[in-house]
């Protein structure tokens, strides 16, 4: 029995948001409470790409009708608390749903972009024992303006030079926040298709700029092959042997590592998008130079990279991160091997900055 939750409970569905619905539905909501179908796109070029959930400030739509229009934008998050690092360049903040459930997502700006990493489950079922996320268990998926709401939050905040280093845009959305996202497969899709389509059907963030992460859900994966949004497929994989990654990974026990690399060599060949493997370098676990080996064994020869990660502890834990010695030599050997690899800029230890830290400790 795979101790894990591929089905999330349905309490706590937040009440439905325009953003939840494609154009067409959205006009037709508008029309449901008597105004015309073009305040649709009005209310959704104002939320998508001016980033303004206020509708006193939507000078082309009467106050009025902008206070009745408001019934279809519920507020489905409420921030809880924020905290930086890096000099203001990186931003956590702690969400609170509709229903009390907690979220995270975080701002991390660079010189040549900026990254959003969002939430898409509150909580997670995937019970991977040296994730803070995991030891939490799942509360419930998130619905797809909950996911897109925190990506229009960030561009607010840059929008209105909140964040270190002046006014800027959102490049980057990554799905590596709380949860596991193809485990929420249909919600994701739709608020992808929302965060990449131009407006007034979305935000226009290029899909390439976008990553979506997964501990191996094989059918969603092939499944998602078909979407024809060649967006960055992550796949969390923290080592190459069934037997280790039983235990480290839980859903190893249903779809085993060759099924895994098998459904992402079928991702990369009908998107033409490399594959990012996250690897998490836990210490005299994984770390190992059999396994370095044992990884590139797998790996060469495909559309790859390897992202290799510090693991950032949770409070008690008994896992923590590699001697920089191991690291520097499990990344040089992946190198000789001809893999593709980085190690992942540690950003946002000293704010909990590992997924689902800051939420734990927030009541």
């Amino acid at each position: 029995m795979v101790d894990v939750i591929l089905e999330a409970p349905r309490r706590g569905k937040p009440p439905t948001h325009l953003l939840d619905l494609p154009r067409e539905q959205r006009k037709e909501a508008v029309l449901a409470i008597g105004q015309p179908g073009f305040r649709a796109d009005q209310v959704a070029r104002h939320l998508l790409v001016h980033h303004d959930i206020d509708a006193e400030h939507w000078t082309d739509i009467p106050r009025n009708v902008g206070q009745q229009l408001t019934l279809l934008l519920p507020e489905l998050l409420s921030p809880v608390k924020s905290i930086d690092c890096d000099a203001g360049t990186t931003v956590k903040t702690v969400w609170r749903l509709h229903d009390s459930a907690l979220v995270e997502s975080v701002l991390m700006r660079y010189p040549q972009r900026v990254t959003v990493c969002i939430s898409s489950q509150a909580g997670c079922g995937m019970n991977c024992p040296f994730c803070a996320t995991g030891q939490a268990g799942l509360t419930r998926n998130l619905s797809p303006a909950e996911i897109v709401l925190q990506v229009i939050a960030a561009a607010r905040s840059l929008d209105r030079g909140e964040v270190a280093g002046g006014p800027g845009r959102v490049s980057n959305i990554v799905f590596m926040g709380m949860g596991e996202p193809l485990a929420n497969y249909s919600n994701v899709m739709r608020a992808l298709r929302t965060l990449t389509q131009a407006p007034p059907d979305g935000m226009g963030i290029s899909a390439r700029g976008v990553t979506v992460s997964t501990v191996g859900l094989v059918p969603q994966m092939r499944q998602l092959a078909q979407e024809g949004i060649p967006v960055t497929l992550a796949v969390s994989l923290h080592c190459p042997d069934d037997e280790l990654r039983d235990s480290l990974v839980p859903v190893n026990n249903r779809w085993k590592v060759r099924e895994v690399l098998d459904a992402a060599w079928e991702y990369a060949a009908a998107s033409g998008r490399r594959i990012s493997i996250e690897y998490a370098l836990i210490k005299d676990i994984n770390d190992q130079q059999w396994r370095a080996h044992a990884l590139a064994d797998l790996l060469v020869g495909n559309l790859v990279h390897v992202n290799l990660i510090p693991l950032n502890p949770t409070p008690g834990s008994k896992w923590t991160a590699s001697e920089k010695s191991d690291e520097r030599a499990f990344a040089q050997t992946l190198r000789d091997r001809g893999v593709a690899v980085t190690v992942r800029d540690t950003r946002g230890r000293e704010i909990d900055g590992a997924c689902g830290q800051l939420a734990a400790a927030t009541s």
